[in-house]
């Protein structure tokens, strides 16, 4: 209990020393073993707790804690995931009323990517505790889409993460020097070509480069320790296979680029495009050469830009925020919460950044009276988003002034355009309309410059940045223990006594047809940790295997009025030919008297 109340305080020293002394006093408790294995995960010992959590295990298999706290500690190793599923599996059916179990679950599904799997876990445990803050936290990162940082690596692989990091940086380094030498080296050759019509030299040159990527790509090579896992990175990491994709075409451009240059120039003579030609209705082969060749050019110099907005756009769009917002809020204030919260409202603002200027456009397509009403939508989205998200809007802006401010100049883009809209249907003088259009694309540029003043604020300081990448998980955040620490069920000396010399002993359990009891052969031995130790009929093992909650029932055999109910869970032991029989709960009462018994009514 000292280790249980130093965990709560987070010192996990006093708690390792605490429960240490535990597991001396009494070796056989799986209890001391489970806080020593806690203990030791939060110092950063995990290879030490996992040998702690295994000895709980050993000690009671069937204790759902003991299998939910060896499976938690298995998660953070690299290559122990399917191991930690399966203990998570046996924590969910050894107690399936327990919120945790199923929360690991849905950790280690929303690790793999797997949202709609961790949503419905997450639920599950919410079903069973309503105020649970990881399941809420995690569940709006489901909402979100949320990937963590490490999303090219699968955690089933037995690799080591770090290789798989060394080949995604190799393939990112690669791609980026790729590109950046491309384009230099295509802007160096349209000018030599163009310019001082020097087509010839241009080319040489530009060949010339190729050999210079493929030293890159070699020396590259070279850094990537694990190419048989590269396949599996690229259809897990979207991004990762955005940039080799990108890095490939664009070496083909480029190559195409240097075969298909075409004659024209600009220093001598005008562009085929824009000479006499297209006005006499004459198609000239170099009029079609020069559009396809300027193609080629602004993919090779311009498709890092092109990959930024394409990657802002998506990720700004990506998900359900305003349910992340509520399943946010709906727990009690705490960093992670925080955090999450933060950064989802930063993904809000830039959607209604991008929705103003889809507003500003309009005016081009449907007219600016049609603008003027769509800019009414802004302030009611973020009214929405306010109720909708529970927030506390003073409270969240106050945090965050970076946010505010980016939140205020959207409501004076949304003021501007409603001005700009009514302009031309009031009759008001057109210069109002011109700097109410200005006032927008203002706006709109403040915006952009906070999240860049926020973003350089967070990378300074190095803490959370207003982008996806700093939401995170909530592992054990909020004051709640999680439930590995609760105590082992023990049994007193009464009901030992009775198991140890009954024998009337009776096992329930269900198979396949329903509910069923059966005599215990014999009792063999009570463990120090309360564990009962059977022998019983293939039936009741095979029942086990489905279902492995049972209950034994004992009665006392020196005063026979004492009797006890044992409900836990039932682990075949093959070696030793018993079931072990993990106690959850005990029920101990007496048989009535003769002056209690219910007199049953003569017949006449």
């Amino acid at each position: 209990m000292v280790a249980v109340a130093r965990l709560a305080r987070d010192q996990p020293e006093g708690a390792l020393e605490a429960a240490g002394e535990a597991v001396e006093r009494d070796p056989g408790g799986e209890w001391g073993h489970r806080l020593v294995s806690l203990a030791l995960e939060r110092l950063g010992r995990d290879s030490e707790a996992v040998v702690a959590a295994q000895d709980a295990v050993r000690l009671a298999p069937g204790s759902w804690a003991a299998r939910l706290r060896l499976g938690s500690v298995l998660r953070g190793l690299p290559g122990r995931w399917r191991d930690s599923w399966a203990q998570a599996q046996h924590a969910v059916r050894f107690a399936p009323e327990q919120p945790d179990p199923h929360v690991l679950i849905g950790d280690l599904a929303l690790l793999r990517g797997d949202h709609e799997q961790a949503a419905q876990a997450y639920r599950a445990a919410l079903r069973r505790d309503e105020d649970h803050p990881g399941a809420r936290v995690n569940l709006g990162l489901t909402f979100l889409r949320w990937e963590r940082s490490r999303d090219h690596h699968d955690p089933t692989w037995t690799v080591d993460p770090r290789e798989t990091g060394r080949a995604r940086r190799a393939l990112e380094v690669w791609s980026r020097q790729v590109r950046v030498l491309l384009a230099l080296s295509l802007a160096v050759v349209t000018v030599l070509a163009f310019w001082y019509d020097l087509r010839a030299e241009a080319r040489i040159g530009g060949a010339a480069v190729l050999v210079l990527v493929l030293a890159v790509t070699l020396r590259q090579a070279r850094a990537v320790p694990v190419w048989t896992y590269v396949p599996g990175m690229l259809a897990r990491d979207l991004w990762l296979s955005v940039a080799v994709s990108v890095a490939l075409l664009v070496v083909v451009a480029y190559v195409v680029a240097l075969v298909t240059m075409p004659s024209w120039s600009l220093g001598a003579e005008a562009l085929p495009l824009v000479s006499a030609a297209p006005a006499l209705g004459i198609v000239r082969w170099d009029d079609v050469l020069g559009g396809f060749w300027a193609g080629l050019l602004g993919l090779v110099l311009f498709n890092g830009i092109a990959v930024l907005v394409l990657r802002v756009f998506a990720e700004a769009w990506q998900g359900r925020p305003l349910r992340a917002l509520a399943e946010f809020t709906a727990v009690p204030p705490e960093s992670v919460g925080r955090r999450d919260t933060g950064v989802t409202l930063w993904i809000v603002a830039a959607r209604l950044w991008f929705l103003v200027a889809l507003i500003a456009v309009l005016p081009l397509v449907a007219g600016e009276r049609r603008a003027a009403l769509a800019g009414v939508c802004v302030p009611v989205a973020m009214l929405y988003v306010r109720d909708r998200g529970g927030l506390r809007a003073r409270r969240v802006l106050r945090a965050d002034l970076w946010l505010a401010v980016a939140a205020a100049f959207l409501v004076v883009a949304a003021a501007a355009l409603v001005t700009a809209g009514a302009v031309p249907a009031l009759g008001l003088d057109p210069r109002v309309g011109e700097r109410a259009w200005w006032t927008v694309a203002g706006a709109l540029l403040v915006v952009v410059l906070a999240f860049m003043a926020r973003a350089a604020r967070a990378w300074w300081r190095g803490s959370a940045g207003p982008w996806r990448a700093s939401l995170v998980m909530c592992e054990g955040c909020g004051p709640r223990l999680p439930g590995e620490v609760s105590p082992s069920v023990g049994l007193s000396p009464e009901v030992r006594r009775a198991f140890t010399y009954s024998r009337s002993v009776v096992l329930s359990y269900t198979d396949a047809v329903g509910p069923r009891t059966l005599a215990v052969g014999a009792v063999t031995s009570v463990s120090r940790s309360g564990e009962l130790r059977l022998i019983a009929a293939d039936d009741a093992w095979a029942a086990a295997e489905r279902d492995p909650r049972v209950a034994v029932f004992v009665a006392d055999p020196i005063e026979r009025r004492f009797w006890a109910e044992v409900r836990g869970i039932a682990v075949a032991d093959a070696e030793d030919n018993v079931l072990r029989v993990t106690p959850k709960h005990v029920h101990v009462g007496e048989y009535p008297g003769r002056h209690e018994a219910r007199t049953s009514p003569r017949r006449p």
